[in-house]
């Protein structure tokens, strides 16, 4: 659902729920207000994403009535060209994109109207390509690869004075302190937390999102003896309340 089709006018909330009172009328209220109800989707690392993610992403989706998505970046991995050694034994570049476009289109069609931040993994190819001195005109983006037309790539949006980006050089936290603005983040897999930071002046919160990735795949090998992944997504009401939801697993 777009923002501009919100419903909730409070005028019909009798006509729809008439029964309505006390609390229960509130959440119905609080969860048709007329603001940006905002999922915000982990690294996916396609095509190494655990099993189960989707759906648990949808049920967020639901559960807070969200009318927005935005993914926030690593919607690829692109292993098997990676600027560190690639499992020998693992998927080729062209198999390897292959089965991704084959999930990224589950994704799309759960959530074809989406902003989505990239991340560091999505550029592998353009920093190929670069490194290879292939000029940016020979290569195709990200929508025509995926087919996935209605999603907005962005290095970097804002909605409801929340800053939203993938996070290299620093988790949300720190960069909301840096920029003194509301900041959401993916790219560190093992957190997922909101921390609130308030002054005389200001409140403004840091999340980091957590991810999508299966940790026993061979594309996450190298965090085997880490810290375990946080298999999370986040939710931001209106940009004045944010959400962690961890995933069971």
């Amino acid at each position: 659902m777009k923002f501009n089709e919100l419903t909730g006018d409070k005028n019909n909330i009798d006509e729809i729920r008439p029964r309505l009172s006390g609390n229960k009328r509130l959440a119905f209220e609080n969860l048709n207000r007329k603001e940006r109800r905002i999922l915000v989707i982990g690294d996916l690392h396609a095509p190494f994403v655990l099993d189960g993610y989707l759906e648990f992403c949808k049920e967020v989706y639901a559960t807070y009535n969200c009318n927005q998505v935005i993914y926030i970046g690593d919607i690829l991995d692109n292993h098997a060209f990676s600027y560190h050694e690639p499992d020998p034994d693992g998927y080729s570049p062209g198999v390897e994109l292959k089965h991704a476009i084959r999930m990224v289109q589950e994704w799309y069609d759960a959530f074809p109207i989406a902003d989505v931040c990239i991340g560091n993994h999505d550029r592998m190819a353009a920093r190929k390509a670069m490194t290879g001195g292939i000029p940016s005109a020979w290569i195709k983006s990200y929508n025509e690869v995926l087919g996935t037309p209605n999603w907005n790539w962005v290095e970097s949006i804002a909605y409801d004075n929340v800053l939203y980006e993938h996070g290299e050089g620093g988790q949300a936290a720190r960069k909301a302190q840096n920029n003194m603005m509301s900041s959401v983040c993916g790219h560190t897999h093992t957190s997922a937390y909101v921390q609130w930071f308030v002054g005389k002046k200001f409140r403004v919160f840091g999340m980091q999102t957590g991810c999508g990735v299966d940790a026993k795949s061979y594309a996450a090998a190298y965090a085997k003896n880490f810290k375990k992944q946080a298999i999370s997504c986040g939710v931001v009401l209106g940009g004045h309340t944010a959400i962690n939801k961890m995933m069971r697993l």
